[in-house]
Parts: structure tokens; sequence; C-alpha cells
């Protein structure tokens, strides 16, 4: 009678990261960026888009859980896709980077004029543990309210 040999699943458990007493707990603080854009040259949207720029610096310094890693700005741009958009392309490879965990936004039309665009860098953000938060809609892409994002 000869003996099965029977295959063994084996599962690798982690080590459990050990606590670094040398990093402090400020240094734990999530670091936000802030993307704001206005779509015209107009003197009225020029106020809007200081407007945007002083309320997001205030509202990430203000929090005392949020590392301010930038405000992201394109003035004047009425590009329809993301590719002209200066600091939105440099704000999502820092994001990719991991110098950015959470960009704040005024709403899904600020953040890309595109449908694809935007579906594309969000998933890509996800990823990546990114999250994009579009204040105007109320939606957090790493939430479960991301509605398919």
């Amino acid at each position: 009678m000869a003996e099965t040999e029977e295959k063994k699943k084996i599962s690798m458990i982690p080590a459990k990261p050990q606590y670094d007493r040398s990093v402090k707990l400020s240094d734990k603080r999530m670091k936000v960026a802030a993307y704001c854009r206005v779509s015209t040259e107009l003197e009225q949207q020029e106020s809007s888009y200081e407007a945007q720029v002083e309320y997001y610096t205030n509202k990430i310094e203000e929090n005392p859980n949020w590392k301010n890693a930038g405000i992201y700005a394109d003035d004047g741009k009425s590009a329809t896709n993301t590719k002209k958009m200066d600091d939105f392309n440099a704000m999502i490879g820092d994001a990719l980077d991991g110098k950015i965990e959470m960009i704040l936004t005024k709403s899904v039309s600020r953040f890309a004029r595109n449908t694809v665009d935007a579906l594309i860098t969000i998933r890509k953000l996800k990823e990546k543990n990114v999250a994009v938060v579009f204040e105007k809609e109320g939606v957090n892409t790493l939430d479960g309210t991301g509605k398919s994002c």
C-alpha cells in the first residue's frame, strides 16, 4: 500500500512592525494637499482662484492631524484634459511618489474636466492608497462612499 503525500498549504504571516520611539507623533500626521483651479482668466475667476488657495491653506494648517503637503493650483487653465495642467500633473506625481496621502478639491469638475482622465487618475491614486476628497459632492474615494471611482 503506497502512502500518498499530501501537499501542505503554507501561509506567510508578516512580522509585526515594531514601534519606533524615534518617530514623533507630529511626524505621523497625514500629508494633505489641495488642488485648486478656475476655468478662465476673467477677473472674477481670479478672485475665486485666490480664495480657493487661501481656503485650502487655512483648512489644512488648522487641522492638527494634517501636515500641509502643498497647494497645487492651475490658474486660468481651460484645458479639456489633464496633459496641460502643470500643477495637477506635479501633484499626481508627488502623490504616486508617497509625498501626499490625501488630496482635497472643491469638486469633481475642479479636479478634472474630462471624466476618463478623472477616473484613470483616481484609480491610480487608490492603488497607492491616496484619497481624493471632493467637498461639493461629499465623496472620499477611499471610503465606501467612493461610488465606483
